[in-house]
């Protein structure tokens, strides 16, 4: 017999608690295609609270947004089908393909990357080669390298060897990018297949395109280019569903659960970051940010993925709650983005402002 995981068991009472229905009155796992519920009150939420989210969005830029709560759609607004770039939402992914790696040993955290043979356009240094994997899922390897990707932070760099491993957290597009590069070394899958065969056909992603995935930077600066992803928000919602289920769906624990909650655990109070995140609302895990300002029962064990533009997944356990958040923008530009050709800035959502329509969204089902 297969038990619930203790996450998945919390969010039934917790939903009960918080007047959404529960999971054992609704064990809704999403089939080929998302189920909804017939009106938002069904779901726990006011129909009225959720006119006012939309009514915020109307001051943003924003291109859809989708709320999950059991397993089904309980409201949604833009095209939830339209395939997208992810931005840095995609290094929240990588997380998650590495759960069962890590779980089976193949992928050790506290291997250094001079061990596993980790080297870049300009020599690492020895110091630099003392960094672990944990380092790299947390930013804070002190490897200050050229980064082979744009979307890092590119003011207050460090010098070269000026910090020890694990010590200084630096939003540093190196060590993001040298996580797909340890992915693949270790487990001899590209980030791209392991996404199709792990996580894709598992969770039954709708509007997947395996051939629209790539790798994107600069090689002249850094061997370690950027994985990135094109999903749908649909689909990102199946992801955050995933988490929120404790890496569990249906009878198919998909994720280790052991993953994640390490993955999503406060490693780097928001009071620990540099440059624009020190002191904001978010901290840091293994690759997840954790919405550390919002202390109501229904954050309790969120998580959330975070992307340049306005790409979120919000993971809320305890309500078993999924909110996906795009700004959609076009290939041509991502790709030119990453590949120097397109220096334009559209603008975009900030992690604040989707913040401020998540506390809508609770506040529509308080």
């Amino acid at each position: 017999m297969i038990r619930p995981t203790r996450r998945a068991t919390l969010a039934a009472g917790a939903l009960t608690l918080l007047g959404a229905p529960s999971l054992a009155q609704t064990p809704a796992i999403p089939g080929t295609n998302w189920a909804r519920h017939a009106r938002p009150e069904d779901a726990g939420f006011r129909s009225d609270g959720l006119a006012e989210v939309e009514r915020m969005t109307k001051d943003l830029t924003t291109t859809s947004l989708m709320v999950v709560r059991g397993g089904r759609i309980a409201w949604s607004l833009g095209d939830i089908a339209e395939v997208s770039y992810l931005a840095s939402a995609r290094k929240s992914i990588l997380s998650m393909l590495y759960g069962r790696y890590v779980a089976d040993g193949t992928i050790d955290l506290d291997r250094s990357i001079g061990e596993i043979g980790i080297d870049d356009v300009q020599t690492l240094l020895p110091i630099e080669r003392t960094a672990k994997i944990r380092h790299l899922l947390t930013a804070t390897s002190g490897v200050y390298h050229p980064q082979g990707s744009p979307g890092g932070s590119t003011t207050g760099v460090p010098a070269r060897g000026s910090r020890e491993p694990g010590t200084y957290f630096y939003y540093n597009n190196w060590d993001f990018n040298v996580c797909g590069t340890v992915f693949e070394k270790l487990t001899g899958k590209s980030v791209f297949a392991a996404l199709t065969s792990d996580l894709a056909g598992p969770l039954g992603l709708e509007d997947y395109d395996a051939s629209r995935q790539r790798m994107l930077g600069f090689p002249d600066q850094s061997r370690h280019l950027a994985y990135h992803l094109f999903l749908s928000g649909r689909d990102m919602a199946r992801l955050g569903l995933v988490m929120a289920r404790g890496g569990r769906w249906g009878d198919r624990q998909v994720i280790p659960a052991d993953w994640v909650r390490e993955s999503t655990k406060l490693r780097i109070p928001a009071a620990n970051l540099t440059e624009g995140f020190k002191d904001g609302p978010l901290g840091y895990g293994y690759l997840w940010w954790v919405p550390e300002t919002r202390t109501g029962a229904a954050w309790r064990n969120a998580a959330l993925a975070n992307g340049n533009y306005g790409q979120f997944i919000l993971v809320m356990p305890e309500t078993d709650t999924v909110i996906v958040h795009r700004r959609a923008v076009t290939d041509a530009f991502a790709i030119g983005r990453n590949m120097g050709t397109d220096n334009s800035n559209p603008r975009g959502v900030t992690s604040g402002e989707f913040l401020r329509l998540a506390d809508a969204i609770v506040a529509a089902g308080a």
